[in-house]
């Protein structure tokens, strides 16, 4: 239902009701607001991350009820029994269990590389971590940094899809209009720097090529002068 809101952790209750119920996968990914296909891999033990079930049943998300109901009619779709509840989280770092926070520097590498917008106090904000890290990762100087695959922190648990897209939308706007100006300016004026250069180059090849020319017609008329006189003096 598309007015109907999702699940606190889609991810973890698709799961528990992969693991705990006859659902069919399609019911299961419309419930919690995910595709079919993630379903899917959780059924195939395939998915990148592996999450711990969580019962919407004991979280008061769903009734026993309403699984059977959709046990027994696979087209039937399932209803939220009670929204949960947002959380707003207060002031200061977020919390972020042992088991994924050597996740963390593959999703500010992800950050960094695919929305550079994003300011790094925001980065920050938003997967637990501190400034010193993220400049670490931006400038590579980070002691693992070798071993760092930028990937979606979405995907690895660090943070929600609405979370992420609050922040880019945030950071989006944030970017004046005259920064975007004088961007596409230097990036017009870098491009004419380039030409001239290129040309530079062309005309010193040039230059060189005919200096190189005129070195060896002046070579070869020195020495058919010489080959001349050597003959002359036979």
């Amino acid at each position: 239902m598309a007015d109907q809101p999702t699940p606190l952790m889609p991810h973890a209750t698709a799961t528990w009701l992969v693991d705990n119920t006859g659902l069919s996968f399609e019911q299961i990914a419309e419930f919690c607001g995910i595709h079919v296909l993630e379903v899917q891999a959780m059924a195939d033990d395939l998915a990148g991350s592996k999450y711990t079930g969580r019962d919407p049943v004991h979280a008061g998300e769903l009734t026993l009820a309403e699984i059977e109901k959709g046990q027994a009619d696979s087209d039937y779709s399932l209803k939220m029994h009670r929204a949960p509840v947002a959380v707003n989280r207060t002031k200061g770092p977020r919390y972020t269990p042992v088991s994924k926070r050597q996740d963390k520097p593959d999703g500010i590498a992800w950050l960094i590389r695919n929305h550079p917008e994003v300011s790094d106090a925001q980065i920050s904000r938003l997967i637990g971590t501190t400034r010193n890290t993220i400049a670490a990762i931006r400038d590579r100087s980070h002691w693992n940094i070798q071993n760092i695959q930028p990937k979606d922190p979405v995907t690895l648990g660090l943070c929600s899809q609405r979370e992420l897209d609050a922040i880019v939308a945030k950071a989006a706007r944030s970017t004046p209009a005259e920064e975007q100006a004088a961007t596409d300016v230097r990036g017009a004026s870098d491009r004419e720097k380039l030409i001239e250069e290129l040309r530079a180059e062309r005309d010193i090849n040039q230059k060189a090529a005919a200096e190189a020319a005129q070195e060896a017609e002046a070579a070869s008329w020195l020495e058919t002068k010489r080959a001349n006189e050597a003959a002359g003096e036979a």
